[in-house]
């Protein structure tokens, strides 16, 4: 009987599905654990018929570490701050709700942290499928927000995930590597702030869990973004 090695079968199946709908996203019936967010991405839903954007707002979506970022407000101002954030967000689900996290509202920027795809499971993607995946996201933004900056916030190394860090960093490279190629595109550098001298995570930056950031961690990660926006001439 021939193993599968890289993906297991649930992770190929969600990679499946996005790869062959990634025009509409809505071909196919999508995988349960895709499914599994619709309440969360419900709630969005209401946000986004209560809430409004202008062009001095950053949208800012992707998984825990922002649904987590109680003082988001605070410590990014003076930009204004739309938030999305969900659970254990992946690129596999997040692509498929895209359309609904991201509505085509005027931003100032789009900046989006996804941190789940290589986390040291059995569902793991592949370094350079979370890479297609970033690709195909990326179509879909500019086919509702074409004009507006997006930046992908690096993978930040954490304690918990120190034995993937390689295979994150892989991704992380492909990553960095298109948007320095394309306009308007921006990769956000973290792992340097989030690393001490050895090259190890800097574990007073985060939670008891060793994997989500604490007051200290989320103002490191504020004045990187923030510093890193002014250097791409996103300016509040």
């Amino acid at each position: 009987m021939l193993r599968m090695k890289t993906f297991s079968i649930t992770a190929l199946l969600a990679l499946l599905f996005v790869l062959f709908s990634s025009s509409t996203y809505c071909q196919l019936s999508p995988p349960e654990e895709i499914l599994k967010w619709e309440a969360d991405i419900i709630v969005f839903d209401s946000l986004n018929l209560m809430e409004t954007s202008d062009a001095s707002t950053l949208l800012v979506a992707g998984s825990s570490s922002v649904r987590l970022w109680d003082s988001i407000h605070y410590d990014l101002a003076p930009y204004r701050v739309m938030q999305r954030g969900y659970g254990g967000a992946r690129l596999t689900d997040f692509n498929y709700y895209a359309g609904r996290i991201i509505k085509p509202q005027q931003f100032k920027a789009i900046l989006v942290f996804v941190a789940n795809d290589i986390a040291g499971v059995e569902s793991d993607l592949h370094p350079k499928e979370v890479f297609r995946l970033f690709r195909d996201l990326v179509k879909q933004l500019r086919k509702s927000n074409p004009d507006t900056p997006v930046c992908w916030i690096e993978v930040t190394p954490t304690p918990k995930r120190r034995e993937v860090i390689d295979r994150i960093r892989e991704a992380s490279k492909d990553i960095e590597d298109y948007c320095d190629r394309s306009e308007d595109l921006h990769f956000i550098a973290t792992y340097d702030q989030f690393t001490t001298a050895d090259g190890l995570p800097d574990s007073t930056l985060f939670r008891a869990d060793m994997l989500h950031l604490n007051r200290k961690g989320y103002q490191v990660w504020a004045h990187t973004i923030k510093a890193s926006l002014v250097d791409a001439g996103i300016n509040p």
